[in-house]
């Protein structure tokens, strides 16, 4: 299916898009985790400088709040996390144009590559916006939010990282509230932490925020503290 997001003009992802498919393959273990640990692989390293603050934003979308947000803080780098295709490559195609170094966009399964190719400890933050709610119940388990997903978020954070949350959907945020309260042992929720390149009255200022505001729809916000 194709979105139009180019309008006819062709997207170039270029140095800023990287293709999961195209990552060397995990190595044959036991479990996933020795797999991570024998495959010695940091996402980090992708960028000018590794050594930088590091944060993860989980369906990019178009790529606005990775542009908006760069930009304000040139010292951290961004890795967006987009599996549409197209979108990935308007995202990336977009940071290639502005010529921002410090972000990459990753086309693939997010909760995948966290599991199998994150070290432990690297991310100050990871932004979790607008995600896709999956409202039938037997798509329930594509939802990014799940008790081994809160785990996964939990070993890839630094300490006092912080998962930020932000949805519409009534029913999605109640599914995201219950999976946080049986992980009160390795997050302690606090109010939304709002950054910086959100607009007067926005949350965050994305595309979906922009959309769903002109709807009058509600908004659901949290952060998640590691501890």
């Amino acid at each position: 299916m194709s979105f139009g997001l180019g309008h006819g003009r062709e997207l170039v992802p270029g140095a800023a898009g990287v293709e999961m498919s195209a990552l060397p393959p995990l190595p044959d273990a036991a479990t996933v985790e020795a797999a991570r640990a024998q495959l010695a692989f940091d996402p980090r390293a992708w960028f000018a400088e590794p050594s930088r603050r590091f944060e993860i934003e989980i369906g990019s979308g178009k790529g606005t709040f990775l542009l908006q947000q760069a930009v304000l803080e040139p010292n951290t780098n961004f890795l967006g996390i987009e599996w549409a295709g197209e979108f990935w490559a308007y995202a990336a195609d977009r940071v290639r144009r502005v010529g921002l170094t410090n972000v990459k966009v990753l086309r693939g399964d997010a909760t995948d590559f966290l599991r199998g190719r994150t070290p432990d400890a690297i991310a100050s933050v990871i932004h979790l916006y607008f995600s896709d709610p999956w409202p039938k119940s037997r798509h329930h388990k594509r939802r990014v939010v799940q008790d081994h997903t809160l785990r996964e978020f939990h070993r890839v954070l630094c300490p006092q990282g912080e998962l930020r949350i932000v949805t519409d959907h009534d029913e999605l945020w109640q599914w995201d509230v219950e999976h946080v309260d049986r992980a009160q042992e390795l997050f302690e929720r606090r109010d939304f932490a709002r950054p910086a390149s959100a607009g007067e009255g926005e949350l965050v200022g994305t595309n979906f925020e922009r959309k769903f505001r002109r709807e009058g729809r509600p908004f659901h916000a949290m952060t998640l503290v590691k501890r």
